[in-house]
């Protein structure tokens, strides 16, 4: 078949490059032109290109599968395991440390290398259909005939936005967050950690984090209510930094004599847990012969590092039904959705709850113990009941679904029942940081 790809980030690469190693003619198309001559990489368009990313060991295992010349590469370009012994011995790789840009390149490199697989720069303006079924795109004015489209140009993507409107749940999370990255000095050893993949603070109204990326790499992020203007001001280096400096654990990171910037504050605006469905409202497809794969279909907040397992999994599902069966487009379609409401919804649904009682947890709620407790409340009653961990190891890997963390819900209710409560870590609460915030911004910025 002649399938057309809407844009080239990670889900556009795997799944253009796994469909040309089956035969198949793939034009991925991408406003972006690619890295610069100097190296550079700019990725315009792409807020999330820049910002802080963990790569679960299920990102490891899809490219595996599909594409192990693009993990190959990864490793060769310095993306480092992420791992663990257990008490009973062995090994155990819970995924690797890297940047996003380490992990496109080397996902690029290999697409691009692919016999049938073509890399077009240019805009897709629109999605081709002779009345039932989709038929190309049209890129620059002009046309791209195709068996197949697939749209994976992510959430904000705009060339299937006139087509009908799709089923779906979610939207904005209540929360936002200011991004940056950091180099350690030559020597340096790291900072804390509090998990072998990420350090995180939950603080008095916001939360502050660290992901550590290969070669000494590592963003830095402060996530707040997207309706505290108070503290907006992080935007602004001088705030960032004085922020950084109030507290203890991001301060042993990005501490002067240990770390240095490498790129200014970048913010990342507020953040969005939503799902959408291949169908609109009344369980008609969209348009046969077009697929939605990645971030417009499940967007969750990055905390947890799922976005891009989400991503190559839908990848492969599409695969296997193409694979079964390339012609019965809308059969595969309606399939699509089926698979992606019993594999993609779950997450979504999982972070929505969390994070709605992590806002009202901001503006003071206590936990809501008449209501079913999110995930996260869930894991941190294991500091008091360490069995409630025998449930969750699967939905911390992402191998069990998040229903699989419910059985342990009796015993962290009756851990809060009890009432004790998860305590905050050392440093300023929200309105000292507000403070730190507005002194900040009040002063002549540095140069």
């Amino acid at each position: 078949m002649d399938i057309t790809i809407i844009g080239a980030g990670p889900a556009g690469l795997f799944l253009g490059s796994a469909l040309a190693r089956r035969g198949h003619r793939v034009t991925a198309v991408d406003r972006d032109p690619g890295p610069l001559p100097d190296g550079s990489w700019p990725r315009r368009g792409v807020m999330q290109f820049h910002h802080a990313h963990a790569f679960r060991q299920t990102v490891a295992e899809a490219l595996a599968r599909e594409l192990p010349q693009a993990l190959d590469l990864w490793h060769e370009a310095g993306a480092e395991p992420i791992e663990v012994t257990p008490p009973d011995g062995g090994t155990v790789r819970l995924g690797l440390r890297s940047r996003r840009e380490t992990f496109e390149r080397s996902l690029r490199t290999v697409a691009t290398d692919t016999p049938g697989f073509t890399l077009r720069s240019g805009h897709v303006e629109s999605v081709l259909d002779d009345g039932w079924r989709a038929r190309g795109v049209i890129v620059d004015g002009a046309r791209l005939d195709a068996d197949l489209v697939v749209d994976a140009s992510g959430r904000a993507g705009r060339a299937t936005r006139d087509l009908a409107t799709r089923a779906g749940i979610g939207g904005p999370c209540g929360q936002a967050y200011v991004d940056r990255v950091y180099r350690l000095r030559p020597g340096a050893d790291p900072g804390p950690m509090t998990n072998p993949i990420v350090w995180t603070a939950e603080l008095d109204g916001y939360l502050a984090l660290v992901f550590p990326h290969e070669a000494g790499y590592f963003s830095t992020l402060i996530v707040r209510r997207s309706d505290d203007v108070a503290l907006r001001g992080l935007r602004h280096q001088d705030a960032f930094e004085a922020a950084a400096r109030a507290l203890p654990g991001l301060d042993a990171w990005t501490h002067p004599d240990r770390a240095e910037p490498v790129t200014d504050v970048l913010a990342g605006g507020a953040l969005l847990n939503v799902f959408r469905r291949q169908t609109d409202e009344d369980g008609a497809l969209v348009l046969p012969g077009l697929f939605f794969v990645g971030d417009s279909v499940a967007t969750t907040t990055p905390v947890f590092g799922r976005g891009v397992t989400t991503t190559l999994w839908q990848c492969e599902a599409l695969l296997s039904l193409l694979d079964h069966d390339c012609d019965d487009l809308v059969g595969a379609g309606h399939a699509f959705d089926e698979w992606s409401v019993d594999t993609m919804r779950p997450w979504v649904e999982d972070h929505i709850q969390m994070d709605l009682a992590h806002v009202d947890r901001w503006n003071g709620s206590d936990i809501d113990l008449a209501s079913p407790l999110p995930s996260d409340l869930i894991l941190a009653a294991a500091e008091v009941r360490p069995d409630i961990m025998a449930s969750a190891q699967g939905y911390l890997s992402m191998h069990a679904q998040p229903e699989t963390l419910r059985a342990a819900e009796p015993i962290a209710r009756e851990v809060y029942a009890g009432g004790w409560r998860p305590a905050y870590a050392p440093g300023p609460t929200r309105d000292e940081l507000a403070e730190i915030v507005a002194q900040a911004v009040a002063q002549p910025q540095s140069a």
